[in-house]
């Protein structure tokens, strides 16, 4: 079962992660007319939009595992973008794209070396991936917060991760696995300090902790954990360019 999300509280909140997709989007270009591209990860369609606007006639297939996010990038995207409401470990679009884009997602995925092997065979032969997401390290202090108010309300909690923050060298061996015939992965820091703090915590952050608890203990939880974390958060971004063999 995926995490479910408040979708438009998502969009809302999620200027950081529109900041961070701007490099992503910028090692993409030049992009060639026509193109299709697949955005795994899609959210609520807003990185999906910037996709559309790269080439003339460039064709976009959006996809998420969220019913909740997939519904607002429909509304977002209607008539210019194919939105699916898909798995990453199951992801099947047809016929192989040309690019593959994925921004803030690809972390939430609990197999990486399924998760590679699918995204793969999503690309045809010389095709690209530009991709970002939580690597080794990030959120660190935001973790340690997570864990001290899981001590005190939540102990069912403690232990317990809906992420994996790979590092760069095991994903660069996970894509050469999975059929990529060039991959380069590297580590950046991204201090991060959102508009609203404390909604932005909740939403981006906790939406899969706060899932495990009962509807009486979750702002009670979602408090101690705001109250104890501090600014900048400390996001560290894995950046994945790949080429398909």
């Amino acid at each position: 079962m995926g995490t479910p999300w408040d979708a438009r509280a998502y969009d809302l909140t999620s200027a950081p992660q529109q900041s961070w997709a701007e490099d992503v989007i910028a090692r993409l270009l030049p992009l060639a007319p026509g193109s299709r591209v697949l955005d795994v990860g899609c959210g609520t369609g807003l990185v999906t939009e910037r996709l559309l606007e790269l080439a003339p006639g460039v064709r976009v297939i959006a996809v998420d595992a969220s019913p909740e996010m997939t519904a607002l990038a429909r509304e977002r995207l209607a008539g210019r973008a194919e939105v699916l409401c898909q798995d990453a470990l199951a992801l099947d679009v047809g016929e192989p794209v040309d690019a593959i884009v994925s921004t803030a997602a690809l972390h939430w995925v609990p197999s990486h070396e399924l998760l590679w092997r699918r995204l793969a065979a999503a690309l045809r032969p010389g095709g690209v991936i530009e991709a970002q997401c939580g690597g080794a390290g990030n959120i660190a202090r935001v973790r340690e917060a997570i864990d001290s108010a899981a001590r005190e309300l939540a102990p069912e909690l403690l232990g317990w991760s809906p992420w994996e923050f790979a590092t760069p060298e095991r994903t660069r061996e996970r894509m050469l696995d999975a059929g990529f015939h060039t991959a380069r992965c590297w580590l950046q820091e991204k201090p991060t300090e959102p508009g609203d703090p404390d909604a932005f915590v909740r939403t981006s952050i906790l939406a899969a902790h706060l899932e495990r608890l009962p509807a009486e203990r979750r702002e009670p939880f979602a408090a101690a954990v705001c109250e104890r974390v501090r600014l900048p958060l400390d996001y560290v971004r894995l950046n994945i360019s790949g080429v398909r063999g």
